[in-house]
């Protein structure tokens, strides 16, 4: 690539996923090695939600006479619970329901209830209102910082008797053949060149019957370990990247806000939120999907524009952003779902294999369903004495015949139908609503994110830098991460500038620039979001406590 009007594809310059770093055939032994039963890696609303349901079956159990004793860990990467937690959030309560039926809505860590809706097909300078599609009405949702929920389910998971481990990341997952046996954990307090500081401390292994992957979107470990199995399903995953605010303001509205169009280009897939979290508090932000045409578009400067549209500029006048983040979402829905969920010793829920409803924007109760699900397929398989994927397919079982299965496979084709551009997208999309997904038919567009032709050329969207800058952003995603801290970014072979501009404007946190005709990689910067893992560098884990630490995202 020579020039910036060339196009190009991106996995042309993305490093090949290092399998062999995240699954090793290692069995943990020796008096430093930690022995548990049944392992959650990473401590969200699925990994929570069963740890918690595990810890309460075999409560129960006992109570009942029985003798299974389990030793239940939840190990997390952020420093703090929720500290790496980030959604819209408007939350339907079922999974909440679910997992404590004794208790009542008004009794969970809900902000609101939604009260109003209004979609808005936005210009630069109008917002005109439009019916609300029927996958995305809210009656009966709540308004949430997803960070308090998994505060609050981590605090009930601890009463049941769960081991919570904050600040530890695990590295990779141990295996003996087939079987997952345990995970190691990532060492800490290395120096820039990956030494040993004076602080440092070794990696950790763990010994599990069962390890549970619930380590939320671009999860490198269920990445490797579906490619290790061979259990892609029909598509790759995509994903989008959002990018959030939480603003203190004079007055919220009563109403959730979703919009559509500016200052999007029409060939991106995304759109805006704005949800009042109290009556002087709302979260905005905005969700474009990765597959975008132009490499210049820079998802959190247009966050920043949008704040200057009239309809938000009312809202926001006389405010003050307090708290600002960024994640990816796994996009791909029901025909990028692995074929199975289950392998010997080990499953997998949430957003690491893409539990999401795109059209609906959902995915919280669906990984609290699919962490329940797991712990009833974990106790059964630890009562027969069977751990096996065979011991373990009740949670197959339970996931097909569940409303997850049924909602992703209702909304199957929706996102794939953009991929025709906006209005063809808008277009088949209502016919997928009134036929429940049957026409026109499945979708056609199999490859990865990183396999879509790019193209510099003009831009279509607003470039002008306003507003929030990224360094500053950063600072208010509490990032707690050390400056002398080892790269935990692989970068591929022999960047061009233009590719180096491309993961500039790609990156909300400014970890890659363009400094001549180098790329440099400001990895302190980084706040995990994975959105270059699906496009350009990939991401690995560092040690425990790096990366942002949320408080209402």
């Amino acid at each position: 690539m020579t020039n910036a009007s060339q196009r190009f594809i991106p996995a042309q310059f993305q490093p090949a996923l290092p399998r062999d770093k995240f699954i090793i055939s290692h069995k943990p032994e020796g008096d430093d090695v930690v022995p548990l039963d049944v392992v959650f890696v990473g401590a969200g609303p699925a990994g929570l939600s069963g740890a918690l349901e595990l810890a309460r079956l075999v409560s129960d159990d006992k109570k009942n006479g029985g003798s299974l004793s389990v030793e239940i860990g939840v190990l997390e990467k952020a420093g703090t619970l929720g500290g790496h937690s980030l959604s819209g959030a408007v939350v339907n309560p079922l999974g909440f329901r679910t997992l404590f039926p004794d208790l009542k809505d008004e009794d969970f860590p809900f902000r609101r209830k939604v009260t109003g809706e209004k979609v808005f097909l936005m210009t630069k300078n109008q917002a005109i209102r439009i019916p609300t599609p029927p996958t995305m009405n809210n009656h009966g949702n709540y308004i949430a910082s997803l960070c308090e929920c998994v505060r609050w389910l981590g605090q009930k998971a601890e009463e049941a008797g769960v081991n919570i481990m904050t600040g530890f990341p695990v590295d990779s997952l141990l295996v003996e053949g087939q079987r997952v046996i345990g995970v190691r954990t990532t060492p800490a307090g290395l120096k820039r060149d990956s030494t040993p500081g004076p602080n440092a401390l070794p990696a950790t292994d763990i010994s599990a019957q069962v390890v549970v992957l619930t380590d939320g979107t671009r999860s490198p470990l269920a990445q490797s370990y579906i490619e290790w199995q061979k259990l892609q399903g029909k598509f790759e995953q995509i994903f989008a990247l959002g990018v959030k605010e939480i603003w203190k303001v004079k007055k919220a509205p009563d109403y959730i806000a979703h919009t559509l169009g500016w200052p999007l280009p029409k060939d991106a897939f995304g759109g805006s939120f704005l949800y009042p979290m109290a009556d002087d508090q709302v979260a905005l932000g905005i969700v474009v999907g990765m597959d975008y045409k132009n490499p210049k578009l820079d998802v959190h400067l247009q966050l920043q524009h949008m704040k200057q549209h009239p309809l938000f500029k009312e809202i926001l006048a006389g405010g003050q952003c307090v708290e600002w983040g960024a994640k990816t979402i796994p996009e791909g829905g029901y025909h990028a779902l692995p074929t199975r969920f289950t392998g010997d010793g080990l499953l997998m829920g949430g957003d690491c294999v893409g539990m999401v409803n795109v059209p609906a924007l959902k995915g919280i109760h669906y990984a609290m369903l699919s962490g329940i699900y797991a712990a009833r397929a974990i106790f059964r398989s630890l009562k027969a004495g069977d751990t096996t994927a065979n011991g373990l397919s009740a949670y197959d079982h339970s996931l097909r015949e569940s409303v997850i299965w049924k909602d992703i496979n209702k909304v199957r084709n929706m996102r794939h139908a953009f991929k025709s551009g906006f209005y063809v997208g808008g277009i088949k999309a209502s016919l997928m609503t009134v036929t429940g997904g049957a026409f026109p038919g499945d979708a056609h567009h199999p490859e990865e994110d990183a396999k879509e032709a790019k193209e510099f050329g003009p831009e279509c969207f607003p470039t002008e830098k306003i507003g929030l800058s990224k360094v500053d952003a950063v600072y208010l995603s509490g990032n707690k991460t050390r400056d002398d801290i080892p790269q935990h970014l692989t970068v591929g072979k022999d960047i061009p500038p233009s590719i180096a501009d491309f993961y500039s404007s790609m990156c909300p946190a400014g970890v890659y620039e363009r400094q001549g005709d180098k790329l440099v990689v400001n990895a302190p910067n980084c706040v995990d979001c994975k959105a270059t893992d699906v496009l350009g560098p990939r991401w690995t884990p560092r040690e425990g406590g790096s990366g942002p630490n949320y408080k209402e995202m």
